[in-house]
């Protein structure tokens, strides 16, 4: 098997793991009200993967530019930043066994310190910060490590309920070693009361979830009168292929 470019340890071909659907909410959530129109209407049906679900995409640190991972600094003018307080999120992409994925793109975005996105359609009163694109992305190193730097987003009002507020959060999209890995999450901060509030958030029916979606504060990350570190780890699906003594079974 070929190597991955960016660790000694072979390329993985099998299938991936079956999603645990009891872990994750369920498609059908009244109390997220977008979820009611979304969900399906008949039972699922369940798909082996196929060849191109499994064999790609492939990634390399080509493809991206510079300040990519600084949110602070790559939409502002030339000797500006954006406004807010400085953060650093750091963490690693691991699968199911809590094996490392290297090579995997990780895109991010989020709105301003105010609570606001760039976005044509975002009607919330706060104000734009012309310094904030609130995008960026990285790739993973061979442990399946990664860190942006960014501001924190405030939280904002959507319109679910009456008073309904979203928590600060980062929006990721990941793509592993192949689309079937592909996963969209959204991290929150600790300590934040809005969590428990979030009708989103309350449709994960396990606490333990939920809490995998909160990353918390590192201090010992820190940048002394700069920045400080939140460490959130993400979960892909991993393989479930057997190994017979030091060889795939069947190779």
């Amino acid at each position: 098997m070929a190597s991955d470019r960016l660790s000694n340890r072979p390329v993985e071909t099998g299938p991936f793991f079956q999603r645990d659907r009891n872990w994750h909410p369920p498609a059908l959530t009244p109390g997220y009200k977008t979820s009611v129109l979304r969900s399906p209407q008949r039972a699922l049906i369940s798909f082996d993967n196929t060849l191109s679900e499994t064999a790609g995409p492939v990634f390399g640190h080509a493809m991206l530019g510079e300040g990519d991972n600084d949110l602070i600094h790559n939409f502002a003018s030339p000797g500006e930043a954006a406004l807010g307080e400085r953060i650093i999120v750091y963490g690693r992409v691991i699968d199911e066994r809590g094996v490392g994925v290297p090579g995997a793109l990780l895109e991010f975005w989020q709105a301003n310190a105010g609570g606001r996105y760039r976005h044509k359609k975002d009607g919330y009163l706060a104000p734009l910060d012309p310094n904030f694109g609130g995008c960026g992305r990285t790739i993973t190193g061979g442990d399946g490590g990664y860190a942006f730097r960014s501001i924190k987003p405030g939280p904002y009002p959507w319109p679910n309920g009456p008073n309904d507020w979203r928590p600060s959060h980062i929006h990721f999209s990941v793509f592993g070693h192949g689309f079937a890995q592909r996963l969209i999450t959204q991290m929150y901060f600790e300590g934040d009361p809005l969590i428990w509030r979030c009708p989103i958030v309350r449709g994960i029916p396990d606490r333990a979830a939920i809490e995998q979606l909160i990353a918390a504060v590192d201090m010992e990350a820190t940048i002394p009168m700069d920045a400080r570190a939140f460490k959130f780890d993400i979960v892909l699906r991993g393989r479930r292929s057997t190994m017979f003594e030091n060889r795939l079974e069947g190779n």
